[in-house]
């Protein structure tokens, strides 16, 4: 028997792991201390009332004979059709059209981003933004794949563009990004499906974030692009959408058009599915489809407003204090430079002892991350408050 020793090329440690373990270290130590975490993208808010009547009533269909439910609909990685519909819906109101057999339910986008490597060949190369959301680099790391990274800095505003003398198979693009809170325009993402057209490659979209964006110039869909169906494969997720984290929902689409070495990827997606998955809760589904209904998008915007708030809250305070970030506006995610020159642990352990708020070391996502640090807007607006305040009154001498 022989392990799979790709694992051994991991980093010791999970990034947020790490964040974790320091984090409890100094509570256990500091007990009389409130320590204000802005580290994880964890949701706060509880799930509308929309929401958690259809789980009720789901709930309710369980008990009786005639309504209850067991295995879902025939191939388990379709949805329940209530759900497929919604999904499109909200895709049409973006001015996309989906065929039901194109949109795949799951437990969340970052289990799809990870699985749907089983549809590429170990010899495919691999391309990632740096810094970049750490699963797109583990999977692939875990595999045995070559990996290339697309420089995202300060000079292009963490939004790096395709380098056309760079061949690449998979390219992994996150807009609004995680964790730089950077997103794309329409204009900047036709130069992305341009590229992958050119060089034959499968662009992974995580749009996870995509509900947060308000400016109309920026895509809230890879979909909106002209080819971008004969390209792309979009990852979404009601996570941070409509506070599933502790639900757990999402959606991939693969469209019909996304053809290579003369195979449909919706056919080999479906295939897999079918045999590795057995599909999202009934209860589950029915609490998502009330999500994208006239009335759910009412309740769910009142949360999503919630979060802007305190991802303006938490700008307004680096602007304040006159330090670099970018995020903050069309995202949950707010990307600051360290201080002083300070490296990201440095500042994460400074913050953490001196003003008790807990944020994520940028040097986790990758090497362009080193002097940069992630704070997310998710936490109670009491608690983004406080810790701004803190951070104001830390900073300022």
């Amino acid at each position: 028997m022989k392990i799979n020793s790709n694992f051994l090329n991991l980093k010791d440690s999970y990034l947020f792991a790490t964040v974790g373990r320091k984090t409890t270290a100094y509570k256990t130590a500091h007990p009389e201390k409130k320590v204000i975490r802005l580290s994880i993208g964890d949701v706060t808010r509880p799930l509308a009332p929309v929401v958690i009547d259809a789980m009720h009533r789901a709930v309710d269909d369980m008990s009786r004979k005639e309504t209850f439910k067991g295995y879902g609909p025939d191939q388990y990685c379709y949805g329940y059709n209530v759900l497929i519909d919604s999904i499109k819906d909200s895709y049409s109101r973006k001015g996309v059209s989906l065929d039901s057999a194109e949109v795949f339910i799951s437990d969340g986008a970052k289990s799809d981003l990870g699985n749907i490597l089983d549809l590429f060949a170990i010899d495919n190369t691999v391309l990632v933004p740096d810094p970049v959301y750490p699963v797109y680099v583990d999977t692939n790391v875990m595999a045995g794949r070559k990996i290339l990274y697309a420089d995202a800095n300060l000079a292009n505003g963490f939004l790096p563009m395709p380098d056309f003398s760079v061949d690449a198979d998979i390219v992994y693009l996150c807009s609004p990004n995680n964790p730089t809170g950077a997103a794309y325009s329409k204009e900047q993402l036709k130069e992305w499906v341009r590229y992958a057209c050119e060089k034959d490659a499968v662009l992974l979209y995580d749009a996870a974030y995509e509900y947060f964006i308000t400016d109309p110039a920026l895509a809230r869909s890879v979909y909106q692009i002209e080819g971008a169906k004969e390209c792309a494969i979009e990852f979404c997720s009601y996570s941070k959408t409509a506070g599933f984290t502790g639900v757990r929902c999402g959606y991939t689409i693969v469209p019909k058009e996304l053809v290579r070495e003369g195979t449909s990827l919706n056919t080999l997606w479906a295939r897999r599915q079918s045999t590795k998955f057995n599909g999202v809760s009934y209860i589950t589904q029915m609490g998502a489809a009330a999500v994208f209904t006239a009335e759910g998008e009412k309740q769910i915007s009142e949360n999503l407003g919630y979060y802007r708030e305190n991802a303006k809250i938490i700008a307004d305070c680096l602007d304040e204090l006159g330090i670099f970030y970018t995020g903050g506006k069309n995202s949950p995610y707010i990307w600051m430079k360290c201080p002083n020159g300070m490296d990201s642990w440095e500042f994460f352990d400074y913050l953490l002892e001196n003003a008790n708020v807990v944020g994520t070391p940028g040097s986790g996502f990758g090497k362009n991350g080193e002097g940069f640090f992630r704070l997310t807007a998710f936490g109670t607006k009491e608690d983004t408050k406080e810790a701004c305040s803190r951070i104001r009154a830390l900073l300022q001498k």
